[in-house]
């Protein structure tokens, strides 16, 4: 398989862009946040399907997962002292904490359903038997 598949590409697509927006937040800020800058190895290894690239990104899922796990315990947490206090709030907007939830959990789920598909794993194997999946 030459080309990722489309689950793939969408991945390293939301990759580049966070990688991106990480950079430009370091030059901006000066604070480097590794949390955001650990795709960059991951979007490297995937574009050039080294030998590591699989076991980066599902070392980088892991992270994602206690991250994200860490937050919704503080959030649950927060709640529970005094849920008028629990929002969040973006440009004057105020974004629904369930809304957050959820698409959080999607996007780590797709991410999950990619980093442990056959077609990932033969694309970075470069196996032909891939394509016909």
């Amino acid at each position: 398989m030459k080309k990722p598949t489309l689950a793939l590409s969408i991945i390293m697509f939301l990759y580049a862009v966070l990688a991106a927006v990480a950079t430009w937040r370091a030059i901006n800020i000066q604070v480097i946040d590794l949390f955001s800058f650990g795709v960059i190895p991951v979007l490297i290894g995937l574009a050039l399907r080294t030998s590591w690239a699989g076991i980066a990104f599902k070392v980088y899922l892991a992270i994602q997962t206690l991250g994200l796990t860490a937050l919704a315990g503080t959030a649950i947490i927060a709640y529970q002292v005094s849920p008028e206090d629990v929002k969040v709030v973006f440009n004057n907007h105020e974004i629904p904490v369930p809304l957050i939830a959820i698409t959080a959990g999607l996007l780590l789920a797709f991410q999950f359903w990619v980093a442990f598909s056959t077609s990932t794993k033969g694309y970075l194997e470069g196996h032909p038997s891939a394509e016909k999946k």
